[in-house]
């Protein structure tokens, strides 16, 4: 019986993906995209309105679900046991892929050039060793628990393996000036990291619910409650 929390994994995917796929559509319907002068960078696309309203919202909200993606499974790998130096290593890196999704859509590449560069770089490369440092724990401790059939960890090898090589061909491309090429890596980079992310499904199948609870630290709790005195 899957519980309701697998549902936010599959939307985040499926925001994004059409999210960023109807910008395309918008500029190249405006013109402000002209495919016959090669493949535009996602970021171009959402870089002038009125598709640059809708860029910047489908970001935002999708690092806000994926923010919250990050903190579930921080307290899922930390109910199976993983030691906390290792959790927050993975919950960080995915805390600043989720920035610099949120800068990458509020910073435009024609205004704010080297701040969106920042976003992109914390978003695609933070975004790969996230999944990367999941995959590298689940094989040094083969106690974890591992939902989903078998051919779930080599499909996520396979995805982290192609978004690595993607980020480097897209780096060496546009070095290159091979901009139609590079912005093509770079779709395809986005298509593999929201498939990722969507994959988490499977693993938040076995949580019917999420309750927070703050816990002090053990030297700000106080001393436990004196006990009442016995009469004589």
């Amino acid at each position: 019986m899957w519980g309701y929390l697998y549902l936010l994994p599959v939307f985040l995917a499926l925001w994004a993906i059409a999210g960023i796929w109807i910008v395309f559509g918008i500029a190249v319907i405006n013109r402000t995209v002209d495919l016959k002068k090669g493949f535009p960078y996602i970021s171009f696309c959402g870089s002038y309105p009125p598709q640059s309203c809708i860029f910047s919202q489908v970001l935002n909200m999708g690092a806000a679900m994926a923010a919250w993606i990050c903190i579930v499974r921080y307290h899922q790998l930390r109910d199976w046991g993983v030691k906390t130096w290792h959790n927050q290593l993975i919950l960080w890196s995915g805390l600043l892929c989720v920035l610099g999704t949120s800068i990458v859509g509020n910073f435009q590449e024609t205004n704010q050039k080297p701040t969106h560069l920042a976003g992109a770089f914390l978003a695609f490369v933070l975004g790969n060793l996230y999944f990367w440092l999941q995959l590298f724990l689940s094989w040094w401790m083969k106690v974890l628990p591992q939902p989903g059939p078998r051919w779930m960890g080599p499909l996520r090898l396979t995805l982290c393996s192609l978004t690595t090589i993607l980020i480097v061909a897209m780096t060496v491309l546009h070095s290159r000036t091979l901009r139609s090429a590079s912005a093509a890596c770079e779709w395809a980079v986005a298509m593999l990291l929201f498939s990722l992310f969507g994959l988490l499904a499977v693993d938040f199948s076995r949580l019917n619910s999420c309750v927070l609870c703050p816990r002090p630290r053990p030297e700000l709790r106080g001393p436990p409650p004196a006990l009442g005195s016995q009469a004589l």
